[in-house]
């Protein structure tokens, strides 16, 4: 069993990392992988209503992050029908390309702390539409971000899932991780920063945007309302989770609730015909559906292979075969860039009682570290990445060969800086 299912997981991200070479769709390799895995695992188990338990609870954790999703894609497009991201754009004056790296590598940094990293990667992207417009120029902001966003959510309790985990888990303080990781983290994202830079010449807004479908005028109140709301539900959803100990999702649904009640307002006399642009029903057509789907085949092949053990094994194998744990967080880091580093930091939780490494362990901050920013190393390594993948359709191979090697530099980078610190 395990060998099969080694084998399709390793097939379908052939697939999905050969999406252009193949002309097939990523979201339907996902899928199909995904369901194979299960469909592999359930016939080589006797015990068929084990197998449906976890599928169930793993069903649940997966669409918890889908619904996160979706409502962040969808008040993302509801800021943007109102033209609320022109507030931001205004405001940045810089033209010349590689300042304009710098500080949109620098918000993204700060930004995917306070919230997460994916929410703030679909944000930037949406704000590099309106300040890049030669498609290949923005990909390399893109690679920017996701880097960047990675990091950002590293050294932040709330900002990566992964770090979330082990300061619930009573692995590390805030305090602590804030302090240790800030800079690391930070020469993560430099490194790569300084080799993109050296590819971008002149100033952004030299070519003309993509044309798009006349739009409604919106009032300059109503622009500021709606974008003040969003950002607000971004910024309110890690202070939702500590007070009610509900997950994200609920935060960012009641939020999606909230804006929708709002902008049903706001335009309560606006005729149909004009209304409509300004819907949620017109935001979620505008959503790419076919990334959804991808991140669900994506999530149900990594639910399928931590429950059959196979992710905990080869964690514990590591632990035997190397010893040495630098070199094994290292690994850990880097093979978050292929499998999700959520089942990683678990297995690694269960590796490592807390009676050997107590909590703010060096062991415990370097693993925050690892597995946050190691999935930078491949577009299909972060839920930043997938989310890249699916907006702006960044390809594996170009990534492969445009991103990951500084992306790498700069995880190797900031992982040394951490151990000549402790």
């Amino acid at each position: 069993m395990v060998i099969y299912m080694a084998a399709l997981f390793v097939v379908g991200y052939a697939g999905i990392a050969l999406e252009h070479n193949i002309k097939i769709n990523k979201s339907a390799t996902a899928l199909l992988t995904g369901v194979g895995l299960w469909v592999i695992y359930i016939v080589s188990t006797p015990n068929k209503p084990e197998v449906l338990t976890n599928l169930t609870e793993y069903l649940g954790e997966t669409s918890s992050v889908l619904f996160f999703i979706l409502a962040a894609m969808t008040i993302v497009e509801l800021i943007d029908a109102h033209d609320g991201f022109d507030i931001i754009v205004r405001r940045i004056t810089i033209r010349r390309k590689v300042a304009l790296l710098w500080v949109t590598g620098g918000i993204t940094f700060i930004l995917s702390a306070i919230i997460d990293n994916l929410t703030t990667t679909i944000v930037m992207i949406t704000l590099l539409r309106k300040l890049i417009f030669d498609k290949q120029e923005r990909l390399l902001f893109v690679g920017a971000v996701i880097v960047a966003a990675n990091a950002g959510g590293a050294w932040s309790p709330i900002g990566d899932v992964t770090t979330t985990m082990l300061w619930i888990g009573d692995r590390i303080s805030s305090v602590n991780a804030i302090r240790s990781l800030f800079l690391p983290s930070l020469l993560c994202t430099v490194v790569p920063l300084l080799f993109i830079s050296f590819r971008l010449k002149g100033d952004a807004g030299g070519n003309e945007a993509e044309p798009a479908e006349p739009k409604v005028s919106v009032h300059r109140s109503h622009q500021l309302l709606v974008f003040s709301i969003g950002i607000f539900v971004f910024l309110m959803i890690p202070v939702f989770k500590a007070v009610t100990g509900l997950p994200p999702m609920m935060g960012v649904l009641a939020g999606l609730g909230i804006l929708w009640i709002v902008i049903e307002i706001i335009h309560i006399n606006r005729e149909e015909e004009h209304k409509k642009f300004f819907s949620v029903v017109q935001a979620l057509r505008n959503i790419d559906a076919s990334s959804i789907l991808f991140f669900l085949g994506i999530l149900l092949s990594v639910d399928a292979l931590q429950s059959t053990g196979i992710l905990a094994g080869i964690a514990q194998w590591l632990d035997g075969a190397i010893g040495n744990h630098n070199i094994i967080v290292a690994i850990i880091g880097l093979a978050s860039s292929i499998i999700d580093n959520v089942p990683l930091v678990a297995a690694t939780m269960g590796m490592y009682p807390l009676e050997l490494f107590p909590k703010d362990n060096a062991l415990w901050e370097l693993i925050a570290y690892a597995a946050g920013t190691g999935g930078s190393v491949l577009v299909i390594g972060s839920a930043a990445g997938i989310a890249a993948m699916g907006l702006e359709t960044v390809g594996f191979t170009w990534y492969l060969k445009n991103i990951s090697l500084w992306a790498l530099l700069g995880f190797a980078v900031g992982f040394v800086a951490y151990i000549i610190a402790h």
